[in-house]
């Protein structure tokens, strides 16, 4: 009787604890992503991707309550229990699911293998009404420091989303990096993609995919951004992650898993 108490209690902490974890990280998704929706150049993008993201917030919140309340077994007929027992396990796999690409994104955040090349990638983000958003600024500040580190080496600034007065990810990069003093013989542009696949599709054709290349863009977006590199034909990626903000890592883990689980569904 007293292990069963305690057993019960335990589920209770354990319970309460995930709840709470959860309900802060879909807090973090609404916040962020909503005003992300209402700022950045592809707001149909980020709708789509904010909606799948509650999707796997309810499939945790629904784990959490049944550890918490044992929420599909509470029923005493046999026929309710057992169709109780068959949700949990779909739950349970579910969660399972989001929690490994979620060690996806996270492990990939923290591999930095950068070192010597020619070459540096630099991914663009979407502006924020006309801005480079805190993220984006850290890229570029990771990438300024690998020039003074590597003087030989060139930066190759991609992203072709325009603001509403035509500027591209690209061209922004590429003028706060010219008013930091980077000489213009450093830099490429790549002004043209549309997505992360654009990106290294388009560099691809400027530089030997062969040839060692630093890839630089925000932690959470690391192990993605490698994957999609190597599937653009380059044979050597190595990670120089930048910082990104505290507070909005949550929602762009999440946002990461939905694009993670989109291209491991369509390479199907």
């Amino acid at each position: 009787m007293k292990t069963e108490k305690q057993g019960s209690r335990g589920r209770r902490i354990t319970g309460d604890i995930l709840l709470a974890l959860v309900i802060l990280l879909t807090a973090d998704v609404a916040v962020v992503m909503l005003h992300k929706i209402n700022t950045v150049v592809l707001k149909a993008d980020y709708r789509e991707v904010f909606r799948y993201e509650l999707i796997l917030c309810a499939i945790l919140l629904l784990f959490a309550l049944d550890v918490r309340f044992r929420l599909f077994t509470r029923s005493k007929r046999l026929v309710l229990r057992i169709a109780g027992w068959i949700l949990r396990s779909v739950v349970i796999l579910l969660t399972l699911v989001i929690l490994f690409f979620c060690g996806k994104v996270i492990c990939g955040s923290l591999i930095n293998t950068a070192g010597r090349a020619d070459y540096a990638i630099v991914l663009g983000l979407a502006l924020e009404n006309g801005q480079p958003t805190d993220d984006l600024l850290a890229r570029l500040d990771t990438a300024q420091a690998y020039l003074e580190e590597y003087p030989e080496a060139r930066l190759i600034l991609t992203g072709g989303n325009a603001d509403e007065s035509g500027r591209t990810e690209a061209a922004v990069m590429h003028d706060l990096l010219a008013e930091r003093g980077v000489p213009e013989e450093r830099m490429i542009l790549e002004d043209q993609a549309e997505s992360t696949k654009d990106n290294f599709r388009n560099t691809a054709q400027i530089i030997d995919p062969g040839k060692p290349v630093v890839l630089i863009s925000s932690n959470y977006h690391m192990d993605r951004a490698v994957q999609t590199a190597e599937s653009a034909g380059f044979t050597k990626v190595l990670r120089l992650p930048a910082p990104s903000s505290f507070f909005c890592y949550g929602a762009n883990m999440m946002s990461e898993v939905i694009l993670e689980l989109n291209e491991l569904t369509l390479r199907r």
